[in-house]
């Protein structure tokens, strides 16, 4: 607190004086800066106090010495506090340099004075003053003079410091010592002058010093722990060995020091001329090599490295023969420094680089000559260490290979040597290397400037494709960028060799070597590789060589898909590079034509083009602006959190753009790409824009709409706010407002605009708040808390707190939530005077000053409350007040509000707060034992914390004993048993588990926060010991007694931030804390027990996942250690003889708890290492007789299967599958990969008489079919390399024959060998084909469906039968039962489960054989293969063709046409005979499913298709329409069905099959309603795409009129469908949209872009207003999307403010927004009843729809202005908000009551005899503007532009 004195009494000394205004202001920038926290204030700060310095200096230059010394001595106690801080401390030297102008006597004099008294002779420095030593040394001029002037006393005080921190051994992890070594370097690198004497004289030499060099030995020999150090005394020994004045002393001095370090410290030191014994080595780690050898490459003088050694008999040098033998002997010991070792081999050829003409000076000769032992040495060392996994090596061995590569390139030209093989045998290695490897890649970029770009890729063929395969690999593509750059570069250079200006041909010449690459990745369907190609390669590529734009324009001019998705980031790099693109003619169609297409890829591009500019302050020109307000309201719904936050960033991205450029505009300097006498337009434009954008984020964010809507507001808002307002937010690194906002803010709201903080937008995310997902509700509290004024309005606070309050009494979880963020908003948003005016607690009351404090004891007293009257009446407080709102809300003011978090710390407030937070902790525990007591029957202080949780059926009773308690005896025999749970069952459940888990949630958090090694000492008392051994018990009383997984699993999250606060912790008495739980954990596992503790209670297993995972991955994980050697020799204990089967063994919950472990998402990679022990465990589990471990076994494999192989991504995901290569798991895993080829070589041959079953076997084969076949591109198998393996495989290939009697063996087995084609010799091959061909042939024609019924994973599945065969008492596969003691019976039975299971593996061997045959015809697209497998469709085996069919569904042909092709008119062929038999309906719906998969494009369709049909059409299309129609055959089965008669339909639509198609169309309407399935829904869309789009077509043409009703249907079931809830729904339905959208008069083309969602809808709208206005149905089929709702009861209902239930009812589609569509339909219908003539049939449908709904469209406007004119209204203001349905009738309202005025205005007197209406069209008009004014006063009718509804992009206009 000096500086703050200094600052008090410096304004006091210069109140009076004339410059005290400056003083004043400059003083108070200075206490700005100390008080802050975050860098960016301290910073922007000090910027303020320097510039009012520059003002001040002027003023004390007048003054005398006595008047500026208080200034002076106030800067220097400031600067003296920065010293933590390098960038303040050099601010404030500036400051204080600048106020001392003409008078630096009197600054040195200060700063003198000021140093002297940092400690008195002869006393230890603290790691303050060491800092304030090292800062002032470092970076201040007069600091540096001071210290020469004083330097005896600063060594001796240097080594008295350092001699007691030595002796003392402060507390680990402290930087004491590392602070002295610090300014020891720091003073030998800034005064070496004056050391020098010190050392290297007799005269001079200084005791001090000498002193001081043994206390640095000591440190470097180990003396401190800490490595960091240790390392830096290597350093600063370095950097005294520089102050020699002679070089060879200094070589001298080091070889004593690499020579002592070799003699293990014995003898002693002769360095210059001090003397000092070598410390003793206290633990010879060796490390004490790599401290010298890092010290002297890091800072030793070249001279010094490379003078010749005067002891050595040749000519050496430190360089050479010193230093290099010790950088390889630390590469192979030191395995623990990987990174030091390796940093210093890079050191190492860095120096030799620098010192290369002294070294040959030197020896005379080349050092890397071919045959020397030191470029074998280090061509070894860079090599085997290539790709070694620790962090950061890498980059030591990448910049090794440069810098050895340029040193042999250096010394080839200094000796004129033309021979340079190390060139080619580098190229060759790299070339061998697989692609997958990213070390091979950087030699590469190394190699190319040496031997060309043309030997490169004439060597490396493979290297475009393999550079493909790496940007579609995120930890590759920077890598294959390098290259790809590398080797462009060389090209240009070679092409350019006398070429100058010839920049059209190094384009072409680019082009037939790139252009296929680039073209390909930015064609490419999968994001990643397209993005990364985009970002990476394409801008780089137009900066190099700007005409290649040219060719990679052509190759993009398509108008299919990919091209566009190319085309947009062609454009967006053009713009990037050229920094502007004029946007017109076919380029803007082109681009509005993206921006409204289906794919996000796509439209995201085409808004990244719009919204991005090299130049921030670029306007945006009229067509972007205009884009953009097309393209936002279209995309407010989309529900991609990805694209949304895409959005979010481009339009920020915008914003910037308008805000800097209008910022320019008004500084009067004109923006780059403004035209002369645009500026005031453009002005206007940006205001305009923004205004706009705000309106409609705040219009979007109605309860009416939907969540993704709702989302994208926010966002947008919040992109708004922070760009547009000049609101300074610390924690943002960047973004922040410029400094002339004000005036920009000051512009627009002179036009009446920008009023972001106004009462209805204030309104409108009060309403978020209320929202049901914590999303919305997080994000518009972050808003308010951000951007909004300090404080809410008083009457809004007091309603919101009302309103909280009733929301924490409500069951519903979602409720009580929105009630925590809530009072969470209220604490955050008020100041003294609002908590005085809420209804808090008396005890709160009383500690008004603080209201994070006050806000808690309110709370806490509302928790209390709750918890007493549950202990009354659990029931009904589960109804009335359950506990888990106030748990929430207490959770989200401690540990979310940062004023809450600062008052914690507080010193003054730590007592109130400990008490608080003891009492919270005990109150949690009370809730704790309560609840969980309730479930089993005991509550109170009396329940046994130690018994085990209860089952399901007794927790069933004891709530069903709470309920009777709670409603009366007297309907005890009322009550029937019922399925259902009641809903008073549901309360109590969902009472006691959101509370657990709130109180797990609540606890961890208080522990993250609190125990924050990070915080001041005094901060962790808050939590005292005894607290937190509550706290403990409480998540052991939960994991222990808790059965409800959601409650565990909240829990455990709170618990493993509870156990990694108490191990991060400095107090070893806390970090002891887990480790008890951890051994009482398994103890309880190990020890006897009374009941099942893994099955009934979920948490146990997790109670050992959240302690391991609380350990820091930097400390080894000791504990995980630990825990998992004590489950692996627990479970590997033989099992009792006869056990107990209600209870669970002790290696049975070992093995629960390892798989909890396996599948911990937070242990990762450290589970690893554990993995062969484990599968090793697995496999012996797997054999053994006890059910129950080979349950275990199956479930532990299964996971450590998932952990190996990484989650398979499916083919549906839009990415190709990835996976591990067999190559590539067995080269990651070795050990466990002998322990599998072990299992695998036990198998070496029959066994006489039959094999016994081997579980594990099956299981090895199982894991390794998983297996990816290989990853170095399509075809290109590592066949060498998996030859070995292909062996072992074939001197096993007898498991496929029928010598292996169990058929899931020889399944498995054959699913390893699809792994390997390639890789077998030709005989093997041909024998499996044979056994193949001869098993399919011989099957009989019966079957059946295999286990395709079985609910179990297929592996799982196959496993589970193995286990069970094996552990079936005397069986061997094939064989019968021998009579082994069993009678008849037993044999009998076990017979029969034998020959069920054959059965069962039967058909999983046939259908994998069936897989096999499909997928060699795939692979070697041979005529008589394809051939083969259309037989097998035409066998009568069922599970053959299942096989065949499942695998065309499962997409394995698309890489061979033919095959496609001849399967497609298989299916078509037999299609009649198949619906006609209808032998099966699982078979018949994957025989549609294959069909329709093979014609999903409609290119497939040929003529041979249709002639396959032979006039079959018509029939079979009746019998799908019939099975549709009248036989319900179920969902999935009704899908097919519909979809294939739609295929057929397609190709057959004509006037005579009107009925067909009007049938078809019912079951359309039927298959499309909301309450329909999803799958029936996605049906109707796709068969809407599929034939809809053409029977509307023909009506358009004219060619069938008499379908115009069934078009409009159709139409209709689109707009319907268009707004499905999912996502898959829409995209189909979209499709048929696009395809409407193309030029009436033209065919339909093969790659059509389809549109948007709501492209798509707008674009319907249009269809029916240009082709069927005049048709009266149209105008009635769009008012049938207007839903009729009871505004009167909705505001009834509220006014009512019934208790909540637990359970709502769920809306049919949460997705449908009908506010929206009902803005949407008002244009048309408007313009509908414009464009109709007069007496019309339309004008006669709008006239009795006026007859029908006029008179309670007025009635409802008129019961609005009673309402909402009226105070009663603010009851329920703040409920009625967030009231969805309020909002929907509200805006359907508004918008029939225009529809109304409109019919009035056009039908004129027809419609005034309306009965029920008596009002004209002036008089509607006027009350429906007075409703919507007072509505939108209570933030209910948002006012729209008519700019803000959404419109379907129009014709190009001229650009801007």
């Amino acid at each position: 607190m000096g500086a703050e004195r200094e600052a008090r009494a410096c304004a006091a000394f210069y109140g009076q004086l004339g410059i005290a205004q400056p003083v004043l202001s400059c003083l108070r920038c200075l206490r700005q800066f100390a008080g802050s926290t975050a860098k960016r204030c301290k910073d922007k700060h000090l910027e303020e106090a320097l510039l009012l310095s520059r003002v001040l200096s002027e003023g004390l230059r007048v003054l005398g010495e006595a008047e500026a010394r208080p200034l002076l001595r106030c800067v220097l106690a400031f600067q003296m506090e920065a010293t933590g801080s390098s960038s303040s401390f050099q601010k404030l030297e500036q400051i204080v340099t600048q106020l001392a102008v003409g008078k630096e006597a009197l600054l040195a004099q200060e700063v003198g004075a000021l140093l002297a008294g940092l400690a008195p002779q002869g006393e230890v420095l603290s790691p303050g003053d060491l800092q304030s030593v090292c800062m002032f040394m470092e970076e201040s001029s007069l600091g540096r003079q001071h210290w020469r002037q004083n330097l005896a006393p600063l060594l001796q005080r240097l080594a008295t410091t350092l001699r007691w921190v030595l002796q003392s051994q402060p507390a680990p992890g402290g930087t004491w010592d590392y602070l002295v070594i610090k300014a020891c370097l720091q003073l030998f690198q800034v005064l070496p002058k004056d050391v020098a004497p010190l050392v290297w004289s007799t005269a001079g030499k200084s005791e001090t010093l000498q002193s001081l060099l043994g206390l640095l030995l000591e440190v470097a020999w180990g003396k401190a722990p800490n490595k960091d150090t240790r390392l830096l005394a290597g350093t600063a020994l370095s950097m005294l060995v520089n102050t020699a004045p002679q070089p060879k002393h200094g070589a001298s001095a080091m070889l004593a020091l690499f020579q002592l370090s070799d003699r293990a410290g014995a003898g002693e030191l002769k360095f210059g001329e001090l003397a000092v014994e070598a410390p003793p080595v206290l633990e010879p780690d060796g490390l004490e090599k790599l401290v010298l050898t890092r010290g002297l490459l890091t800072c030793c003088r070249m001279d010094v490295l490379s003078c010749q050694l005067e002891s050595f008999t040749h000519k050496a040098c430190l360089l050479l023969d010193v230093v290099f033998p010790t950088v390889c002997a630390l590469t192979k010991e030191q395995k623990d420094c990987h990174y030091y070792c390796f940093q210093a081999c890079a050191l190492w050829l860095q120096r030799l680089r620098e010192s290369l003409p002294a070294v040959w000076h030197l020896t005379g000769t080349r050092i890397l000559a071919q045959d020397t032992e030191l470029l074998r040495q280090l061509t070894r060392l860079v090599w085997d260490n290539a790709e070694t996994p620790v962090e950061g090596v890498s980059e030591f061995i990448h910049s090794s290979f440069r810098l050895l590569l340029e040193i042999y390139h250096l010394e080839c030209q200094h000796f004129q040597d033309q021979e340079r093989p190390l060139y080619q045998q580098m190229l060759q290695r790299v070339v061998s290397m697989p692609w997958q490897i990213k070390a091979k890649y950087v030699p590469l970029c190394a190699i190319v400037p040496y031997v060309g770009s043309q030997q490169v890729l004439d060597t490396y063929a493979d290297l475009p494709q393999h550079l493909l395969s790496c940007l579609s690999t995120n930890h590759l593509c920077p890598a294959a960028t390098e290259v790809y750059k590398a080797l462009v570069r060389q090209q240009c250079a070679e092409w350019q060799d006398g070429q100058r200006g010839a920049e059209s041909a190094l384009a072409e010449r680019w082009a037939l070597c790139w252009l296929p690459l680039l073209s390909q990745a930015l064609r490419s369907p999968l994001p990643i590789l397209q993005s990364n190609a985009a970002n990476h390669l394409l801008a780089w590529t137009l900066r190099q060589l700007p005409a290649t734009q040219a060719p990679l324009a052509a190759r993009f001019s398509g108008q299919d898909t990919a091209s566009l998705r190319a085309w947009v980031s062609l454009l967006k790099a053009q713009k990037s590079v050229a920094g502007a693109l004029p946007l017109r003619g076919e380029a803007l169609e082109r681009l509005s034509r993206c921006l409204g297409a289906r794919e996000e890829g796509i439209r995201l591009a085409a808004l990244g083009l719009l919204c991005c500019s090299p130049s921030t302050n670029r306007p945006l020109s009229g067509t972007e602006v205009r884009l953009l307000r097309e393209f936002l309201p279209l995309n407010l719904n989309c529900d991609s959190s990805s694209f949304r936050q895409l959005l979010q960033a481009a339009v920020r991205k915008a914003l910037v753009r308008l805000r800097d450029s209008s910022l320019a505009q008004l500084r009067g300097k004109v923006p780059r790409g403004t035209e002369p006498g645009e500026g005031a337009g453009q002005l206007a434009q940006a205001v305009g824009f923004v205004e706009w954008l705000l309106q409609l984020s705040i219009a979007s964010l109605s309860p009416g709409s939907n969540y993704q809507r709702k989302k994208t507001a926010l966002l947008l808002l919040a992109a708004v706010l922070e760009t547009c307002t000049d609101t300074w937010s610390p924690e943002r690194k960047k973004g922040q407002p410029p400094r002339t906002m004000a005036t920009l803010l000051s512009y627009a709201r002179q036009s009446g605009c920008w009023d972001f903080f106004s009462q209805p937008n204030l309104l409108a995310l009060l309403s978020c708040l209320q929202d049901s997902t914590n999303e919305i509700r997080d994000l518009a509290s972050e808003l308010l808390v951000c951007y909004f004024p300090a404080t809410f309005p008083e009457p809004i606070a007091l309603a919101l707190f009302q309103l909280a309050q009733d929301a924490l009494h409500s069951p519903r979880v979602q409720e009580a939530e929105a009630g925590a963020v809530l009072m969470k908003t209220i604490l955050q948003k008020s100041d003294s005077g609002t908590m005085k005016s809420l209804a808090l607690e008396a005890e709160a009351a009383l500690t008004l000053p603080n209201r994070g404090l006050c806000f808690a004891q309110h709370l806490l007293h509302v928790l209390q409350a709750q918890y007493a009257a549950a202990c009354q009446d659990l029931l009904q407080a589960a109804a009335t007040a359950p506990m888990h709102g106030p748990i929430a809300a207490l959770r989200r003011c401690l540990l979310q509000v940062p004023e809450v978090a600062a008052s914690m710390r507080a010193a003054e407030l730590a007592q109130s707060w400990q008490e608080l937070l003891t009492r919270l902790v005990t109150t949690a525990r009370d809730i704790t034992s309560f609840l969980l007591g309730a479930l089993q029957s005991q509550q109170g202080p009396g329940t046994d914390e130690r018994a085990a949780a209860p089952s399901f059926a007794d927790m069933g009773n004891a709530i069903g004993s709470l309920i009777m308690l709670g409603k009366g005896r007297r309907q005890e025999e009322e009550e029937e048993d019922s399925v259902l749970l009641s809903e008073e069952h549901s309360l109590i459940l969902t009472c006691c588990w959101v509370s657990v888990k709130e109180i797990g949630l609540l606890l961890g958090g208080l522990a993250e926060l609190l125990l924050d090694p990070a915080l001041p000492a005094g901060s962790g008392s808050l939590l005292p010991l005894p607290t937190l051994q509550t706290a403990t018990r409480v998540f052991q009383e939960i994991l222990l007694r808790c059965r409800h997984w959601g409650a565990v699993e909240g829990c455990s999250m709170g618990f493993t931030k509870f156990c990694a606060a108490l191990l991060n912790h400095p107090d070893a008495e806390l970090q002891a804390i887990p480790q008890t739980i951890l051994e009482q954990g398994l103890e309880t596992l190990s020890g006897p027990r009374s009941s099942s503790i893994t099955r009934r209670a979920a948490g146990f297993p997790m109670l050992f996942l959240c302690i391991v995972s609380g350990e820091a991955p930097a400390q080894g994980r000791p504990l995980l250690t630990r825990c998992v050697q004590m489950l692996l020799a627990l479970a590997t204990t033989a099992l009792p003889q006869d056990w107990d089967q209600t209870l669970d063994l002790p290696q049975v919950c070992a093995l629960h708890v390892l798989q909890t472990l396996v599948r911990g998402a937070g242990l990762g990679g450290a589970l690893l290492r554990h993995a062969t022990p484990m599968v090793d465990l697995a496999l012996r589990g797997l054999g053994s007789p006890c059910w129950a471990m080979r349950n275990a076994a199956i479930q532990l494999f299964s996971a450590l299967t998932s952990r190996l192989l990484g989650q398979q991504r499916s083919r549906g995901e839009g990415c190709l599958a990835e996976g591990v290569s067999l190559q590539a798991f067995l080269g990651q895993h070795p050990q466990l990969g002998a322990v599998l080829l072990g299992e695998l070589g036990a198998a070496a041959g029959p066994v006489p008489g039959g094999p016994h079953l081997r579980p594990a076997l099956h299981a090895v084969l199982t894991l390794l079919a998983q297996l990816q076949p290989g990853t170095d591109g399509p075809g290109r198998l590592s066949t060498e390399a998996l030859r070995p393996v292909a062996l072992q495989l074939e001197a096993r290939g007898w498991l496929l024959t029928p010598a292996q009697r169990c058929p899931l063996v020889r399944a498995a087995f054959l699913q390893i060998l699809a792994l390997l084609p390639a890789s077998f010799s030709p005989s093997f091959a041909q024998s499996i084909r044979a056994a193949i061909g001869t098993e399919l042939g011989s099957l009989p024609p019966g079957g059946k469906l295999g286990c395709t019924k079985l609910q179990v994973p297929l592996p799982a599945r196959k496993i589970m039968a193995v286990a069970f065969l094996a552990a079936s008492p005397g069986v061997e596969c094939g064989e019968p039962p021998h009579s082994r003691g069993h009678t008849p019976h037993s044999r009998l039975s076990i017979g029969r489960r034998i020959l069920v299971f054959l059965q069962v593996g039967s058909a999983i061997l046939h259908q994998t054989m069936a897989h096999f045959t499909c997928s060699e015809a795939a692979r070697l697209a041979d005529g008589e293969r394809i051939g083969a497998v259309c037989s097998l469709l035409r066998q009568p085996n069922p599970d053959v063709q299942l096989a065949v069919l499942s695998w065309v569904i499962a997409g394995e042909g698309g890489t061979c046409k033919e095959l496609e092709k001849a399967l497609g008119l298989t299916l078509l062929e037999n299609l009649g005979s198949v619906l006609r038999e209808r032998r099966d309906r699982e078979f018949l719906r994957l025989y549609l499913e294959a069909l329709l998969h093979l014609y999903r494009d409609p290119s497939s369709w040929s003529q041979e298709a249709s002639h396959k049909l032979q006039g079959s059409s018509a029939v079979c299309l009746e019998m799908l329409l019939h099975m549709v129609e009248a036989e319900r055959p179920g969902p999935d089965l009704l899908f097919q069905a519909l979809c294939a008669a739609s295929l057929l339909l397609a190709h057959r639509v004509g006037a005579k099959d009107g009925p067909l198609v009007e049938r078809w169309c019912a079951a359309l309407e039927e298959c499309s309603r909301s309450a329909s399935s999803e799958v029936l829904r996605l049906a109707a869309a796709w068969s809407l795409q599929t034939a809809g789009a053409d029977v509307v077509r023909r009506t358009l043409r004219a060619a069938c009129p008499s379908l115009v009703p069934v078009a409009l249907r159709l139409i209709n079931v689109g707009i319907h469908l268009l707004q499905d809830e999912e996502r898959e729904v829409r995209h189909e339905a979209s499709g048929f949209a696009s395809l409407l959208r193309l030029d009436r008069g033209k065919s339909l083309p093969d790659s059509c872009v389809f549109v948007q969602d709501n492209v798509g809808l707008l674009g319907l709208l249009q269809l029916l207003l240009a082709e069927f206005g005049e048709h009266p149905e149209t105008f009635d089929s769009l008012l049938q999307h207007l839903p009729v709702l009871n505004l009167r009861g909705i505001v009834e209902e509220l006014e009512a403010n019934k208790a909540a239930s637990l359970y709502k009812e769920d809306e049919p589609n949460v997705f449908a927004e009908p506010a929206v569509l009902a803005r949407q339909l008002l244009p048309v219908l408007l313009q509908l009843l414009e464009k109709a003539p007069a007496g019309s049939p339309l004008h006669a449908s709008a006239l009795r729809w006026l007859s029908a709904m006029g008179p309670s469209i007025l009635r409802d406007l008129q019961y609005c202005e009673h309402c909402w004119s009226q105070e009663a209204a603010a009851r329920w203001a703040m409920k009625a908000l967030a009231c969805a349905k309020l909002h929907v009738a509200v805006a359907v309202l508004l918008v029939r009551a225009q529809l109304a005025a409109q019919v009035l205005r056009v039908l004129g007197d027809s419609a005034a005899a309306v009965p029920g209406l008596g009002c004209s069209t002036q008089e509607l008009e006027q009350e429906l503007e007075l409703v919507q004014g007072l509505l939108a006063q209570h933030g209910l009718a948002p006012t729209l532009s008519q700019g803000d509804v959404p419109r379907e992009p129009g014709p190009p206009t001229k650009a801007a």
